[in-house]
């Protein structure tokens, strides 16, 4: 198997155009030569586009320069700046024997899924916030069952109040696509489940793409390649549902059978074993804490990029809109089977709404699988009516 590392990550942008304009440039001054009437030349500014500007390419060139950092300063924080830690320094093998190998350059890794076990591994140090990353080729072909993890937890010392941010992939049969669910519990909220699914706008066994945790105490925010797909923050009204305690970083693949791919009817079928995840630019930048001391040491520069990271710019707020229009497929805040009443931290969107319920008018509109309108309704016209939809 090739290696990842040398391999050139290709940063996939998604292919969904942003709709209206972030705002106009201001007016870009050109400087303009003339002579005076001793004939000494002088140089006064004038409105970029006016015609007797200075010659086209000079023009042009401060233009691009004037953009570059206008572009800068629209796109937000850039997570592939982050340091790179490498396996050895930074992680433990939680489990799976040689079903883990560390790559000889140190900083990438392969887990494997096959009959046998899964495999996994955690981060040597416990964390209060940071921002948290990988760079991730997920297992191709059939991979039903299949669940590769990137999360943050403190069950093994919180048993009963702990607190989880998820990252969960979530395999398919062959012809359909990863899904990829985000959740968070707080001191042990498991029964109030924070889940949303979305597909991806890539095919993500194809190449590495980076997905990103940023965790603050205001702020938990879910990013791949750079791109907000969910942002929660912290209200009053969650009260310690949102995770507060430190927690360190996993990564694991393992059968999911029971649940992953359509509620458990489909699970691993180890003929297409053995089943590989391949990760490469690890990050854990943040503040780490003595388990004994219990007092956060932050790396240097940790704070400052944490509070730059979690606010999201205006390009960065569209395609999150963009992303959750055209890929998001369930969001906990409208499912009214299982909450009557959204959760008092949920942000109902009208549009969003309207659009998970023409997707599934079961789950988030209320209605009852076999009754609609006070009628029964036939197997014919159910069926019918889903290919509608």
């Amino acid at each position: 198997m090739n290696s990842p590392a040398g391999v050139e990550k290709r940063r996939r942008t998604s292919h969904a155009e942003t709709e209206g304009k972030l705002g106009e440039a201001p007016e870009i001054a050109s400087f303009v030569c003339q002579r005076n009437q001793s004939g000494e030349k002088w140089r006064h500014a004038k409105p970029f586009g006016t015609t007797d500007t200075i010659p086209k390419m000079e023009t042009l060139s401060r233009f691009l320069v004037f953009m570059s950092l206008f572009s800068g300063f629209v796109s937000g924080f850039t997570l592939q700046n982050l340091p790179v830690t490498s396996f050895e320094e930074s992680y433990t093998q939680l489990f799976g024997d040689k079903n883990l190998f560390v790559h000889k350059d140190g900083k990438s890794v392969r887990l494997t899924l096959d009959e046998r076990t899964g495999s996994g591994f955690v981060s040597n140090d416990l964390y209060l916030h940071g921002l948290f990353s990988a760079s991730i080729k997920l297992p191709s072909d059939y991979s039903a069952g299949v669940v590769v993890a990137f999360y943050m937890s403190n069950g093994d010392m919180y048993e009963k109040n702990h607190d989880e941010i998820d990252f969960e992939f979530l395999g398919n049969i062959r012809g359909k696509e990863w899904r990829i669910q985000t959740n968070i519990y707080g001191n042990g909220s498991t029964h109030l489940g924070r889940e949303e699914r979305s597909n991806l706008w890539f095919d993500p066994t194809e190449d590495y793409h980076q997905y990103s945790i940023l965790w603050s105490d205001s702020h938990i925010i879910f990013f791949v390649d750079n791109v907000p797909i969910r942002e929660v923050k912290r209200t009053a009204s969650m009260g310690g549902h949102f995770p507060s305690k430190p927690m360190s970083l996993y990564t694991t693949i393992w059968d999911g059978s029971k649940w992953a791919t359509n509620g458990g009817k489909y699970g691993v079928n180890y003929k297409y074993a053995p089943y590989v995840a391949q990760l490469t630019d690890l990050v854990l930048h943040g503040c780490a804490v003595d388990p004994i001391e219990q007092f956060p040491k932050c790396d240097e520069g940790a704070d400052e990029d944490i509070r730059a990271a979690q606010e999201i710019s205006p390009s960065q707020r569209v395609k999150m809109g963009v992303f959750r229009r055209k890929h998001m497929t369930y969001s906990y805040c409208y499912d009214r089977n299982r909450y009557k009443v959204a959760l008092p931290e949920c942000v109902v969107i009208p549009a969003e709404a309207q659009r998970l319920r023409v997707h599934d008018p079961v789950t988030f509109g209320g209605i009852p699988r076999r009754h609609r309108n006070g009628k029964h309704r036939s197997r014919r016209s159910r069926v019918v009516g889903t290919e509608s939809i």
